[in-house]
Parts: C-alpha cells; structure tokens; sequence
C-alpha cells in the first residue's frame, strides 16, 4: 500500500473541496447566462405566463444566483480555514478540557455541540439575508423577527438533542462493535432512520407549523374518494399554515403500512388573489404524489439510501485506522472515532458523494415521471399540466434552464419538459 504524509492527505483533501465549488461555480454560471439571455416568455407559456409574472421570476431566479455564489465561496472559504488553521482539534481539545467526567464518548458530544454551535451562528447571517432580504423583495418571506428567532431556538434545542443522543450512540456502537462494527453501526442507524421518519411529522413538525383536519366540503371528499379508488389507506387529512413562514407551494402524505396522512400547504388553496390551485389542480398534484405510493418510490429511496450509509460506514471502517488521515487535519493525539467518522463522511468521501448525488438525481427524475404518467393514467393530465404552471408561476419559478445545470441539480424535471412528457404520453 502507498504511503502517504499527512500535507498530501491534507492537500488532497483541499483538491477535491475546490474541484467540487468550482464545478458548482461552473454549472451555476452557465444557468445565470441563460436565464440572463432568455428575456421572452417561451411560446408554450404565452398563455398562460404573464410577460410581467415571467421577468419576476427571471429577477428572483437571477438574485438567487447571485446569493448562491456568494454563499458556496464563503461555505467553502470556511471549510477550508477549518482544514488550514486545525480547527477542529483544537476544538476536540477545548471539549476535553472542560469535559471534568472524562470519557470519549461526553467529549465527542462537548466537540459536537461546539462545533454545531459555532456553525449555526457563522452561518446565521446568511440566513437571515436569505430570508429577509431575497425572500422578502420577491414577497415569499411571512415570517416575522419574532418568528424567525423563536423558530431557530426551537430547531437549535431540537437539533442539539437528537444530535447528543444519536452522536453517543454511535461512539459506543463503532468501540464496542467489534471488527464488524460498520454492519451494527448500519443497523443502529437504520433503526434511528426509522424512528426519526415515524416521529418527525406527527411529534415535531407541530411544533414548527399548525396542522388542522381539512375542513368537510368538495376537496375532502374528492380527495377521500380517489384515495378509496386507489385503496391507498388514508387515515388523516390535513391543512399545514405555512403562509405563516412562507408563500411558497407543496403537498406531501406521510406514514407506514395501513396509516397514511396526506398534508396540503394552505398557500396549496385557492385564494382570492389568484394564487393557489383549484379543487381539480390539487387533486391532480395528489394523483402525482400517490403515483409515487403506487410504484414504492419512498420505500425504493429509503432502501438506496440505505445502501448508501452501508457502503459508507464499510469505507469508513477500512480507512478510519490510519492515523494519516488524522494527522491531515492536525489529531495528532488520538483518534476519536466520531472525528474519525466526520473526516471519512464530510471529506475523504467527496468524490463519491458528489457522484451519488448525481446518481440519485437522475433516480428521482425518473420516480417523477413515472408519477406523472400514473396522475395521466387516472386522467388528470389537463390539470396537472395547469396545476404544474399555477404553481411555477406561485412560486416564480423560471421555466428555463441550462441542460447541464438542470441534468446535475434537478431532482424534479423541469417544468417544460414535464409539460411535454405529460401531453405526449396523453396521446399513447
């Protein structure tokens, strides 16, 4: 095996990190060019885009391209100071030294919340700017100071808990696991996996957003019966406030086994103003959404991803014993196994990640159109075609992309292109 020095671990580590940006920096460039060079509504939205709704979308698509190079430099300026000047071992040390108990595992938790810390508030005014600047020039921002400072505090305090408990978790299953400690680590974090995913939407989105049972009338009744049309076991119906937070538009359902909800965004309703989708567009986007319960997209996600964490936690334990790799980021006492699991997942495997990032993307394209071809099956496409344009234009989405740019990014086709696939699958 092929030795290597920590400086060439290190710079290595530093290749990969901007290689990545700059390709981001490349695609993101080559978008901002055609949405700056695309100044006429396209001939297959004329009527149903206007010119004045389309050059808001051109103007927010192009503000949030701006913000995003700004934000990718100085996420990977910050990274890389994190590399250079050993941020992270002198903030193993610091943890250890208050840490008056002793132990890995209390320390590794002290390091995490530090660093955790130090990140949210580093990264805290870009927020804020995204949120009360871009979001709120384009009117999409609903949330007040208030809010939004109640709103962290309960993530924060959330976020740190479950991160605590798992983080101890994992220390103690990768020291006391064995030679095979990846397969129980995969177990355990699996099962985690599981209990985040049954919880999360009915004991912590509440505490987030206010979700009330969808009043009786017309949707509920359409909507529970092309659920009992389709057998797909619903069992609640809910409306989420998220114009509280934000204008912006999703449906979703959620659930296991014979217990299923489906959630509509109330900004999902039609309003008076003209935004929103009527009762027949919303029944299409569920049609869509129940084309993915149809074909097991959740389940067939939920496995790859699975496989994923396998593969990377088996990665992990081959490479987590060499010290070289500690020493690259300036451990040279030790080697914590949750430091250890950090530098393996958020930087030796870059490469790999960015790679299965565009695997999945393409996975995800084709689960979105196979929803679609089922909500056509069922014979939505006319309103799902009018639902997809309501939406793009609720939430100014700029109907034109760069093909490399949207082939990379888009886990959801773009919108033109699922125009086309719907109506030509309309005529099969």
């Amino acid at each position: 095996m092929i030795t290597l020095s920590a400086d060439t671990v290190r710079h290595g580590i530093l290749f990969f990190l901007w290689t990545e940006y700059l390709w981001e920096l490349y695609l993101s460039i080559r978008q901002y060019n055609k949405a700056l060079a695309t100044t006429e509504v396209p001939p297959e939205l004329k009527s149903t885009m206007p010119k004045e709704t389309f050059d808001k979308a051109r103007a927010y698509t192009l503000a949030k391209s701006k913000f995003g190079f700004f934000k990718d430099t100085f996420l990977t300026v910050q990274s890389t100071v994190i590399i250079h000047f050993s941020i992270l071992p002198q903030l193993w040390n610091y943890a250890e030294s208050i840490n008056t108990y002793g132990g890995e595992v209390l320390t590794s938790c002290l390091w995490l919340f530090i660093l955790t810390t130090i990140v949210t508030i580093v990264d805290l005014p870009l927020t804020i700017y995204n949120t009360f600047v871009l979001e709120e020039q384009f009117g999409f921002n609903k949330q007040t100071s208030g809010f939004f400072i109640w709103d962290k505090i309960k993530a924060y305090i959330l976020s740190q808990i479950f991160t605590m408990m798992i983080a101890s978790v994992i220390v103690v299953t990768i020291k006391s696991g064995g030679e095979y400690f990846f397969v129980w680590l995969w177990i355990v974090v699996c099962a985690i996996c599981l209990v985040m995913y049954t919880i999360y939407p009915s004991l912590i989105a509440p505490l987030f957003d206010k979700y009330t049972p969808l009043p009786e009338g017309e949707l509920r009744t359409k909507i529970e019966n092309l659920a009992s049309q389709l057998k797909f076991p619903l069992t609640q119906l809910y409306v989420v406030e998220g114009s509280k937070r934000s204008s912006h538009s999703n449906a979703y359902f959620y659930g296991f086994f014979k217990s299923k909800r489906i959630v509509l965004f109330d900004t999902l309703l039609a309003k008076d103003d003209g935004t929103g989708c009527n009762n027949d567009e919303i029944l299409a986007v569920l049609s869509h959404e129940l084309g993915h319960w149809h074909y097991n997209h959740i389940t067939k996600n939920f496995l790859a991803l699975q496989v994923n964490l396998l593969l990377l936690f088996a990665g992990f334990s081959y490479l987590f014993k060499y010290t070289v790799l500690y020493n690259a980021l300036g451990f040279y006492n030790g080697r914590p196994v949750l430091v250890g699991l950090y530098i393996v997942l958020q930087y030796v495997m870059l490469p790999y990640n960015a790679f299965l990032s565009f695997i999945l993307t393409c996975l995800s394209r084709r689960f979105e159109f196979q929803a679609d071809s089922f909500a056509v099956e069922l014979g939505k496409g006319d309103h799902l075609v009018s639902s997809l344009v309501q939406l793009n234009k609720d939430n100014l989405g700029f109907p034109i992309y760069d093909y490399l740019y949207s082939s990379w990014h888009h886990s959801h086709p773009p919108l033109l292109e699922r125009i086309d696939v719907i109506k030509n699958k309309k005529k099969d």
